[in-house]
């Protein structure tokens, strides 16, 4: 059997450690910021509850987040939080081109699915209610979940069931790298899938594919790049 590289040599405990603490050395989790509860967390990283509250121990212990007790209380990031101290953080930004490689599978199979789905015709109702089930949204992780149901639901729209078989399979993949996002950046993404939902109403499969393109594209920038690694 070859030996595992990168992430898949991290066990879900050091996964849940290096991406959180990524995200707070990119900015992405800013000092004294909350963190959603332990089972949200869970469901975005897809790992289970206990291994979440020991990861969040074991950065406390690092310094990176701390635990504070009372009202208004929770696992927050340090007001000064520690860096360069989970050193399996490497393995994402090591992996940069095996990410803009899958961003770019996505964008084909997406922009290519949303095109039939346009052109077929899509009943938007239920596009439409996780848009603004994604406007509520508390917190990254809730949002997160939210999204994954969204783009899965866009291109179950085009009738395809192996296109749309191979989509989740690549974005499982792609969601192996996911990091908590602000959600003001969270928020403005969500304002493209709205954008998306009109075209697909109208049927409208320039204007769809279009936005895919934008969306899904922009991950090029957002995604381990702002860690010093180039596209």
């Amino acid at each position: 059997m070859p030996a595992l590289t990168g992430i898949r040599r991290l066990s879900a405990l050091d996964t849940v450690r290096a991406r959180i603490a990524l995200a707070v050395e990119l900015g992405l989790l800013a000092p004294g910021e909350a963190l959603p509860p332990g089972g949200e967390i869970a469901v975005a990283l897809g790992v289970s509850e206990i291994t979440v509250r020991r990861a969040l121990v074991s950065l406390c212990s690092d310094g990176v987040l701390e635990r504070r007790r009372g009202r208004g209380g929770g696992t927050l990031v340090s007001l000064s939080p520690a860096r360069g101290v989970v050193a399996e953080i490497a393995a994402y930004t090591g992996a940069a081109a095996e990410v803009h490689e899958l961003i770019d599978h996505r964008l084909v199979l997406e922009s290519g699915l949303v095109h039939l789905a346009a052109v077929r015709g899509v009943a938007v109702d239920e596009l439409w209610e996780l848009v603004g089930r994604m406007e509520k949204a508390s917190g990254w992780a809730e949002f997160h979940e939210l999204d994954a149901a969204f783009h899965l639901a866009v291109v179950g729209a085009s009738g395809m069931p192996s296109g749309v078989a191979r989509f989740g399979d690549v974005v499982r993949e792609l969601y192996r790298y996911y990091l908590p996002y602000p959600m003001e950046y969270l928020r403005e993404s969500n304002r493209e899938h709205a954008e998306l939902v009109e075209a697909l109403g109208k049927g409208d499969a320039v204007r769809a594919v279009d936005v895919v393109c934008r969306h899904v594209g922009a991950l090029h920038s957002t995604m381990l790049a702002r860690h010093g690694v180039s596209p």
